[in-house]
């Protein structure tokens, strides 16, 4: 019998997707320079060119059969301890191989991190707004996604419904900082709360409560923007990195679960997500881009574009009469929509060949998000496009 879940999915399919798959047909019919897409955060500066060079000098000096065999279910120990290395470099937090577990991307961390703590039937919380597809990484386990309503003053942790979600069942705590859609950093006083309540959630239930921190963005945070280490904070964190933001490789799908080496069961879990990979079909990235990726473990890309198309899209919106929270990383910006309804407000932007992606999956409504992972000038260009659409709701 077909699978009935996987099955429902096929008529909820990513918003994000849809409209990017729209601008592709659009910009046939009318040519590219006429369609503002912002609809999809893939990258739009180049990987650093040590990370090309990396692969050319592998493929010309490396065995094929250890370039192109299977890495061990663990992933490549060189690529795990160059990541362990670089973490207790910059975070000052006594990292070894042992609690490195490489991925296929930040998605591929998350689900093995989720699997690794939860049993079905077990919640887990995160706070909108929130990547959508939470909601398959989380119910794809068996267990259940609780989501915090957002605070969209500020959009850092609205602590007072959290400590309402938080029960017996409550097996860890899912966030994401830098924030993707809002582009906020939870700052070091949010993390410093959240810590605190989590621990003293712990003592009341007698279990742990596993802290998982998606940071697929933690390289792109803009200037002067506090932004601390999670795991800094909690011992019972588990980090979910990607290198496809901070490298611009997010074809290669390659990122690392970090589990913190003050939780006590931090090798533990990294060999559960071993078996988890096996069990699932995952079995390791590959064995080039590990070895590559560890060549280049603390490099990135010129990211410096992100904040310069942030400036320049938050003045214009703001000059428009849009209310938005100023973005301290990431390359998306969440202003709040003209309108209450969002779907009706992206279908009024399409019409203008503008498009952005609306906020209701997010787990917000009446907002909007825009991925400024693109030219400068495709910023500027774009720029007459939002004055029409505040026209529109302005006469």
């Amino acid at each position: 019998m077909i699978n009935e879940y996987y099955k429902g999915l096929t008529n909820k399919k990513s918003q994000i997707r849809e409209m990017y798959m729209y601008g592709l047909k659009r910009k046939k019919e009318i040519g590219e320079e006429n369609v503002f897409d912002y609809s999809l955060g893939n990258p739009s500066v180049d990987a650093p060119k040590e990370f090309n060079d990396s692969i050319k000098r592998l493929l010309d000096t490396t065995k094929s059969l250890e370039l192109h065999g299977y890495s061990p279910n663990l992933g490549n120990d060189h690529m795990r301890e160059c990541v362990a290395q670089s973490l207790k470099r910059r975070f000052n937090l006594p990292y070894t191989k042992d609690c490195i577990f490489p991925s296929s991307g930040a998605a591929g961390a998350l689900a093995h991190a989720i699997r690794a703590v939860t049993t079905p039937g077990d919640e887990v919380i995160t706070f909108a707004p929130y990547f959508p597809e939470y909601n398959h990484y989380v119910g794809g386990t068996g267990a259940i996604l609780k989501v915090v309503p957002a605070d969209t003053k500020t959009f850092q942790i609205n602590f007072d419904e959290f400590e309402k979600l938080i029960t017996e069942k409550t097996m860890a705590v899912l966030i994401n900082t830098p924030n993707n859609p809002s582009g906020v950093v939870y700052n070091t006083e949010c993390i410093k709360r959240l810590a605190q309540i989590l621990l003293e959630s712990e003592a009341k239930y007698s279990h742990p409560i596993y802290l998982i921190s998606d940071e697929p963005y933690r390289e792109i945070v803009f200037k002067g923007v506090d932004n601390p280490c999670v795991s800094s904070f909690y011992d019972n964190t588990l980090m979910c990195y990607s290198f496809s933001k901070s490298l611009s490789i997010p074809g290669e799908r390659i990122g690392y679960v970090a589990v913190n080496p003050k939780c006590p069961d931090h090798k533990l879990l990294v060999e559960i997500m071993a078996q988890i990979s096996r069990g699932i079909g995952h079995n390791c990235p590959t064995s080039l881009i590990q070895l590559a990726t560890a060549d280049c473990i603390d490099l990135t890309s010129d990211l410096a574009v992100y904040e310069t198309n942030m400036n320049i899209l938050y003045d214009k919106l703001v000059s428009l009469g849009f209310e938005v929270v100023r973005p301290g990383g990431t390359f998306y910006i969440f202003p709040k929509c003209l309108e209450e309804d969002s779907q009706h407000f992206c279908e009024v932007a399409k019409s203008l060949d503008l498009l952005l992606v609306p906020s209701d999956t997010f787990g917000v409504k009446g907002y909007f998000r825009i991925a400024y992972c693109v030219t400068t000038d495709f910023v500027k260009r774009s720029l007459p496009k939002f004055e029409e659409l505040a026209r529109l709701y302005n006469k």
